[in-house]
């Protein structure tokens, strides 16, 4: 059960509670991206660099996946691939999608790009805090946990 990354946009906090949890857990981490990353050296750790371009790194993460696998991204369509190839998707604020809530997400996001593509000002994301940090953590190590049992 290994743990893909989202990584051009994952907050640099979360990759390092990712590079931690690989390590202590000997779990394997594939850091994909569009551009090159500084990770420690593990065994554990990897990145994939791939091409320059719109959701590239998530079709690449979304072709890789497998059931059981974990996927850290804040990409709601990425989140939906996964959960539909039977891997489990986990955002950098701690939110674990389900097939329950994908469809329901999917849609805000829908709504959202067709009111900003209408020019009407939606605002952004808040700002990354540590309540986001720790809520990432304990939703980690209760997958962690749940893999070890299970």
């Amino acid at each position: 059960m290994p743990i893909w990354v989202d990584a051009d946009a994952c907050p640099t906090p979360v990759k390092e509670i990712l590079y931690r949890a690989a390590h202590r857990a000997k779990m394997l981490t594939t850091l994909v991206a569009n551009q090159g990353l500084r990770v420690p050296p593990s065994p554990y750790i990897k990145t994939q660099q791939v091409e320059q371009g719109f959701d590239v790194a998530d079709h690449v993460i979304a072709q890789q996946v497998v059931p059981g696998d974990l996927v850290i991204t804040g990409d709601i369509p990425l989140a939906s691939w996964v959960i539909d190839a039977g891997g489990e998707a986990l955002n950098p604020r701690g939110e674990i999608y389900t097939k329950e809530t994908i469809k329901a997400r999917l849609g805000m996001r829908n709504l959202m790009e067709e009111l900003r593509s209408a020019g009407v000002q939606t605002g952004g994301p808040a700002p990354f805090n540590q309540a986001d940090k720790q809520n990432f953590a304990n939703a980690l190590d209760r997958w962690l946990q749940k893999g070890r049992l299970g």
